[in-house]
């Protein structure tokens, strides 16, 4: 039985996740608008899988189990930036990403910012994963629950790594499909500490960092492409 509902979980998943490597779409922001937003830089123009549906803009409530076996409430971190980690011990961006959100859960807590881990996964499984980790910021696990928190934001079928940011005020600001690496962390969160200080909306602060992970992509593009000539 656990076998069968492990395959059903990850077949959900990996069918978002072959389209994105399908058709070579790299890790993006995605704009939480009505309607596509004019620019002119095209590397920041598609919506990914995530866009699927308008997320909310207040953070939903849902309830998980946490690693002790109470039920937590996404809620349970008052007045903190909340950076919500779906994820799931059999994939492999998923597994990359915990060394620098755990990181992230070191550096950045005094700045008012909270990782939460959001295991779409059998609970036996992330509870010894975690442990082998060291993950050190909080967890809550789900299986069909998982995904149900999911799409809660909006979106239909689960692709994994998926991140949301809150500010202070419980409103989702930015949303990130796919492994984060270094630098996009650092964008994304500086965003964050601006929309939480006050001096960008979350609708300019999507633009900003949209605008800055294109750039960030076109910096990588003329090293990638030396690296090919070689």
């Amino acid at each position: 039985m656990k076998t069968f509902v492990y395959v059903i979980i990850a077949l959900l998943a990996g069918i978002v996740g072959f389209a994105i490597y399908q058709f070579g779409i790299e890790p993006r922001l995605t704009a939480k608008t009505e309607a596509p937003v004019e620019t002119t830089d095209a590397t920041t123009a598609p919506a990914s899988a995530a866009a699927e549906a308008q997320a909310p803009e207040i953070l939903p409530e849902f309830t998980l189990m946490d690693r002790e076996g109470a039920q937590r409430s996404i809620h349970s971190w008052p007045g903190k930036s909340l950076i919500i980690n779906f994820w799931a011990t059999w994939c492999g961006p998923c597994r990359r990403e915990i060394p620098l959100l755990k990181r992230i859960q070191d550096e950045r807590a005094e700045e008012n910012f909270q990782v939460v881990g959001i295991a779409v996964d059998f609970r036996d499984d992330v509870l010894k994963y975690a442990e082998e980790m060291g993950i050190n910021y909080p967890l809550l696990i789900g299986e069909q629950d998982g995904l149900e928190a999911i799409s809660k934001f909006g979106i239909s079928a689960a692709g994994f790594p998926f991140s949301v940011f809150t500010d202070t005020q419980s409103r989702i600001v930015l949303t990130h499909l796919g492994e984060i690496e270094e630098q996009e962390a650092a964008i994304l969160l500086d965003v964050m500490k601006q929309v939480n200080a006050g001096t960008l909306t979350p609708e300019s602060a999507r633009l900003v960092a949209a605008k800055q992970l294109g750039e960030l992509e076109h910096e990588a593009e003329p090293t990638q492409a030396a690296l090919t000539t070689r």
